[in-house]
């Protein structure tokens, strides 16, 4: 099966908007999310294809990442202290590569949370009660649309819009861009160049 995957984030991200999908229990660690094997890579660029790769052969096409419906989705909904464990990078590039562009959750690990911001993709906490109607509704409605304004911090599905969280410091990253370190060099192309012409290192450099 070909899945559709939305452009890698660029710039400023003030809201984001796509199809949903949950994946319920607490405490789920970064060696789930891509096992340890997967890390002798070269590149992060096939590790879309194993995310959960565990979790998915146990559940044998069951798993919500293998389900047909969900295979446009990009904002995952999960539970508390989600991405905890060892602070691989390449649990959010794996979720980034099979098409994640935001997740959403009680609560995540803060190294996980760091690598996420640094790919933009937001970790937007919302209270267990927020959550548990979330993935409700999704379950009963699957592939349903989720909303997500960083402007106004609020999340909205097909029945309901909910107040979120985020730290004021990653959500100003993301709104304005500052995330977005290639971004912000190649738009201050020539700030740098002008930079290069005084370092004497760089110019007319004498032993």
């Amino acid at each position: 099966m070909i899945r559709p995957i939305t452009p890698f984030p660029t710039g400023a991200i003030k809201q984001i908007e796509g199809k949903s999908i949950v994946l319920t229990g607490n405490d789920i660690d970064t060696d789930r999310i891509i096992p340890a094997r997967f890390l002798k890579c070269v590149s992060f660029d096939l590790l879309g294809e194993q995310v959960f790769a565990d979790d998915r052969k146990e559940l044998k096409g069951e798993h919500p990442f293998d389900l047909p419906i969900n295979q446009d989705a990009s904002i995952l909904v999960v539970n508390e202290n989600f991405g905890c464990g060892s602070s691989r990078e390449h649990a959010p590039q794996a979720l980034m590569r099979w098409g994640i562009r935001a997740i959403i959750g009680k609560s995540f690990a803060e190294i996980f949370f760091g690598n996420c911001l640094a790919l933009g993709i937001p970790c937007i906490k919302a209270s267990e009660k927020i959550i548990e109607s979330l993935q409700q509704s999704i379950t009963s409605n699957p592939g349903d649309f989720i909303r997500i304004n960083l402007e106004e911090l609020s999340i909205s599905d097909s029945s309901i819009k909910y107040n979120v969280l985020m730290d004021p410091g990653p959500l100003e990253m993301l709104k304005s861009g500052a995330w977005d370190a290639t971004s912000q060099l190649i738009n201050k192309r020539s700030e740098i160049l002008e930079v290069m012409k005084n370092l004497p290192y760089l110019n007319n450099f004498k032993y």
